[in-house]
């Protein structure tokens, strides 16, 4: 995510130097940089020591590419992989990669994505409403907007892009799809724009929901998220670190409670914790499968067979970290980042 839209050169990985802090790639070992974009964070964790070696995936070829050209001078140090993070177990394996010392995921959409005239992904600028980060596969954006129900759009636009005018954005979208295909980005944010009635000039354009949901839907980016967390904490050595940065409440929620699962902590709603504790202390300790102490109304366990919650890491964010107000001057598009990150407890 981020970066000068007119020179990818000066492409500005988004809170790197938090990140640099937790990884502490200057210890050198095993890094796997699970969206690596167009390289920025990698070539920094590459410059942190001559004994780093990354592993870099990204299921955009175009961005790999450019990344692939931009860190040839680490020689055999860089390997990059054509995949989704979600497929890191697989990667790995195939790899036969040992554990890493430390994994990062930037959910974030590059600025190459998003100043490309033919992606989709902004509403600044006319486009076809693409919208896919592997163009290999999948259905469109367009194909989307044009095939779903009413019902089936106003859904997606509220659940993905938490817009309260989705009923009205959805009607509004069929009644045009009537006329014509919606197939352009200009198209799609003229009718939000003409639906909500936004009066003046915005701080926020009023398509940004809208856009960011369907963005969601084509690249079903909130799927796997969680196993990922998982996987991702069982990948580590000892001490080895897990960084994520989000880039809304979406995919933060998934984040945090996946984070907290992996830390052992049950969430089960309250009253489930209560009985889990009383099944506890009447449990044989030989035979126990739920291990824990009562810390308020929270229950802090190490295993709970209901929720999934299993003691993998320990989590260094309380909560997460933001972009300084000096890097969001240089890099708007840094100012919705939050980063949490976790510690392989064994």
């Amino acid at each position: 995510m981020s970066g000068a839209p007119e020179d990818e050169s000066h492409h500005e990985p988004v809170l790197l130097d938090e990140v640099l802090s937790f990884l502490r790639p200057g210890e050198g070992g095993l890094f796997i940089d699970c969206t690596v974009g167009l390289g920025g964070h990698t070539e920094a964790i590459l410059e942190a020591s001559p004994e780093a070696e990354v592993i870099g995936l990204d299921r955009d070829l175009e961005s790999l590419q450019l990344a692939r050209a931009r860190l040839a001078r680490f020689g055999r140090r860089f390997i990059d992989v054509q995949a989704n993070f979600k497929e890191l177990e697989t990667v790995l394996d195939r790899l036969g990669a040992g554990q890493a010392r430390g994994i990062l995921a930037d959910l974030g959409i590059s600025s190459h994505q998003l100043d490309s005239q033919d992606r989709g992904f902004s509403f600044q600028t006319p486009a076809p409403l693409d919208m896919r980060m592997d163009r290999s596969q999948g259905g469109t954006g367009s194909d989307l907007l044009n095939s779903l129900s009413e019902a089936d759009l106003a859904d997606l636009i509220f659940q993905y892009g938490e817009e309260r005018g989705a009923r009205r954005i959805a009607r509004a979208i069929v009644r045009e799809r009537q006329r014509q295909p919606v197939t352009t980005t200009t198209q799609l944010a003229e009718i939000v724009v003409r639906v909500l009635k936004v009066p003046g000039r915005w701080r926020i354009h009023p398509a940004t929901r809208t856009f960011q949901a369907l963005r969601i839907a084509v690249n079903r980016e909130l799927e796997g998220l969680a196993e990922f967390v998982s996987v991702a904490a069982g990948r580590l050595k000892p001490s080895g670190r897990l960084a994520v940065i989000s880039f809304h409440s979406l995919e933060d929620g998934i984040i945090k409670r996946a984070l907290r699962l992996a830390s052992g902590q049950c969430q089960c709603e309250p009253r489930q914790r209560a009985i889990l504790l009383r099944a506890y202390e009447q449990t044989d300790p030989a035979e126990e499968r739920i291990r824990g102490t009562a810390i308020g109304n929270r229950a802090e366990v190490v295993v709970c067979d209901r929720c999934g919650a299993r003691k993998q890491v320990t989590i260094l964010t309380r909560k997460p970290i933001h972009p300084s107000e000096d890097e969001i001057k240089r890099n708007p598009r840094a100012r919705s980042a939050r980063l949490r990150v976790c510690e392989r407890s064994d």
